[in-house]
């Protein structure tokens, strides 16, 4: 497949997406000050959820603008889902949970979708879906290199009908909001099994006994609303019906829930490099300098222009990676994912980084959202893999795979 090829997007994907837009410029964007205000009056350890989410919770699915992210749900492939998600990103702390379409809910989503049993689909999956709670994902541990899932240190051991769980864990994202009533945990359940069986993933309640959300942490000094906090597991008890799938399918299941969510990611990284070119624009059009418009200087015209190119060439990746997902699976699309949560968080905080400069000290304080965009952003590069990881498993592809040019073209 190539970027030629794309297929066109559905008469009903097409309407969405201008449901989606329509719905960010008349209840999202004028909906940001409240929020801010409200995360304000909060301080950065209030975790209280502002009273302007749960109204355009509602305004959404009065809309149908619900569980986009989810075909069997919505209706829409990845590749339709895109630009609707990338809209989403222009206002990331209130549009993706606005539409029920927020990280970590999303993956957790997936996975019960995918997993689940029927007891676990009508406790948990239900309530998900219908924005009643919210979730967390435990896997990222503070002693080990969590690039390397393997690696994972918590043990979840067999006791008769139960599990204990033992373990610590931190950038439990969405664990220190009221409503996080669940969180999937991945710790080890057999030592001695191949690395990549060792692992599963169980269904841990928030109130169960021996679970502690012990503190929060800020991305790049911004605190959220619903935290990246370190939790520890200690004695927790949970029935053996509570394991996700099967007992060793752990590593398996991360990476079903990790490829959806992290080109989700990307979709909506898009949208706030998109929001930062359309900020650089009007600041250069609008602030005079050395008796003229910046819009007039030539290194802003070429801060713009990089910006564009880099923007289309991330979202041509993403959107790549999407038709093959819906084409051919999430195990075809594997590199293209590679390729995609790379490039676009890259782009993304390239493009924010030239509007902060351009915005100069309004840039890099809170008089705009901008500071804030880019540390979630640069966030990315580290989150649902780092970069790293991500160029060594594209890197292997490469060299598997069969050269382009035949043998005659080769220098030697």
């Amino acid at each position: 497949m190539t970027a030629e090829t794309l297929p066109a997007p559905s008469a009903h994907a097409v309407q969405v997406r201008e449901q989606m837009a329509a719905f960010m410029r008349d209840h999202v964007l004028p909906a940001e000050a409240s929020y801010e205000e409200h995360r304000r009056a909060a301080g950065p350890d209030g975790h209280v959820v502002p009273t302007v989410i749960e109204e355009l919770k509602k305004q959404a699915q009065g809309l149908g603008l619900w569980n986009l992210f989810l075909p069997s749900e919505s209706g829409l492939t990845q590749l339709e889902y895109a630009p609707i998600a990338e809209l989403s990103g222009w206002s990331n702390d209130l549009a993706p949970e606005a539409i029920n379409c927020q990280a970590p809910d999303t993956g957790n989503m997936e996975l019960l979708h995918l997993l689940g049993t029927d007891e676990q689909q009508e406790r948990w999956l239900k309530p998900l879906l219908a924005g009643q709670i919210r979730s967390a994902f435990a896997m990222t541990e503070p002693d080990v290199a969590s690039s390397d899932a393997t690696n994972i240190r918590t043990r979840i051991v067999r006791d008769g009908d139960e599990y204990v769980i033992n373990g610590h864990k931190w950038f439990t994202s969405g664990a220190s909001d009221p409503r996080c009533a669940i969180f999937i945990v991945m710790g080890k359940t057999d030592p001695d099994a191949p690395s990549h069986r060792q692992q599963s993933m169980v269904l841990v309640p928030r109130d169960t006994p021996g679970v502690t959300v012990v503190r929060d942490h800020s991305v790049l000094g911004h605190w959220d609303q619903h935290g990246h906090p370190e939790v520890t597991f200690t004695d927790v008890r949970v029935p053996v019906t509570n394991v996700v799938g099967e007992e060793g399918g752990g590593f398996a299941a991360a990476q079903a829930r990790l490829g959806p969510g992290r080109i989700h990611h990307c979709m909506r990284a898009l949208g706030a490099a998109e929001r930062a070119l359309a900020m650089m624009v009007d600041r250069a059009k609008s602030r005079t300098a050395f008796g003229g418009p910046l819009a007039d200087q030539g290194v802003v015209q070429q801060q713009i222009a990089e910006s564009r190119l880099e923007i289309e060439q991330a979202r041509m990746i993403c959107h790549l990676a999407c038709a093959t997902i819906d084409g051919s699976g999430n195990k075809a699309a594997r590199n293209l994912v590679a390729m995609a949560k790379v490039a676009v968080p890259r782009a993304a905080t390239n493009v924010i980084d030239r509007a902060i400069q351009i915005h100069g000290g309004a840039g890099i304080s809170d008089a705009t959202p901008l500071a804030r965009m880019y540390s979630w952003h640069r966030a990315m590069r580290l989150f649902d893999g780092p970069d790293e990881v991500h160029l060594r498993s594209i890197a292997r592809g490469e060299l598997k795979s069969e050269p382009v040019l035949p043998p005659a073209w080769n220098v030697h």
